[in-house]
């Protein structure tokens, strides 16, 4: 508030009226209303973030001035400039953790697409398109959101990869069970007849053994070959053969949508805050 003065002019020789003037006080100034200088500012975003301890997601350069966002993820100038030209912002470093991260959903998929067909003896394919997304959502993760034409192409051979060798478990312990099957019956068969070259047998049983042993790699080598060709030996039986390829592809579909390059959003500049 401002003091206000009275300043009384009394005109006593005609009509005796005073009239009261406001006035401000010489020794006094009306001080402005203006924002202190670390009073925050709600209008603009500000992240507080400490320079050269913020990389870029997409070029993991690390950030010491003004940083950006790229979808949502920090970027550096070069990489949100790239971003604004159109020029795709990829980088080794996130092809290889997108990569790395796909792989090993393939993995997962695979081993839950085996385990489940194992457990219950029952093939439903369409765990087939849960593979796709899931191996595509890996895949973006470790790229932070970033996709194109190779993250398609890589994407989609994972996924075939995982639900083509997932077969080579299936047959393994489709195998596995039939073989003991016979084991059992064999045994009761031995029970009533017992031979005197038992000693011969073991030492043929063992040399049997050890020949796989020593070929393991080949073995796995035709195995993996034989799951990859899985999708199309399937065909001999027409009908479940066609059904599993539509159903392949549509898997393989989703994760070639999932991984395409996206719109780049560009916001910023953004000043560094210091600690």
């Amino acid at each position: 508030m401002t003091l206000v003065t009275k300043v009384e002019l009394c005109h006593r020789a005609q009509s005796k009226v005073c009239v009261n003037l406001p006035g401000k006080m010489p020794n006094e100034q009306e001080t402005e209303k203006t924002p202190a200088p670390d009073m925050p500012q709600f209008a603009t975003a500000e992240y507080a973030h400490v320079p050269g301890t913020e990389r870029c997601r997409i070029c993991n350069n690390a950030i010491f001035d003004d940083y950006y966002r790229v979808n949502g993820q920090m970027a550096c100038a070069k990489c949100a400039g790239e971003a604004r030209q159109g020029v795709p912002s990829d980088s080794h470093a996130a092809f290889a953790r997108a990569l790395l991260l796909g792989g090993g959903a393939a993995v997962l998929g695979m081993a839950l697409y085996a385990g489940f067909t194992i457990t219950t003896n029952f093939y439903f394919g369409y765990i087939a398109l849960g593979v796709g997304w899931l191996v595509a959502k890996a895949m973006l993760k470790g790229s932070n959101g970033i996709g194109g034409r190779r993250y398609q192409i890589a994407a989609a051979l994972l996924t075939y990869a995982a639900i083509s060798v997932a077969a080579v478990p299936i047959g393994i312990a489709s195998v596995v069970k039939h073989k003991n099957h016979k084991v059992v019956q064999q045994k009761q068969a031995d029970d009533r007849t017992t031979s005197p070259s038992q000693d011969s047998s073991s030492s043929e049983n063992d040399q049997r053994s050890s020949e796989p042993r020593a070929g393991i790699g080949g073995l796995l080598a035709q195995l993996v070959l034989w799951g990859l060709a899985s999708p199309f030996l399937e065909l001999q039986d027409p009908v479940h053969g066609l059904i599993g390829l539509v159903i392949l592809f549509v898997g393989l579909r989703i994760a070639w949508q999932m991984t395409a390059a996206r719109p780049l959003e560009v916001d910023g500049p953004y000043r560094m805050a210091a600690s």
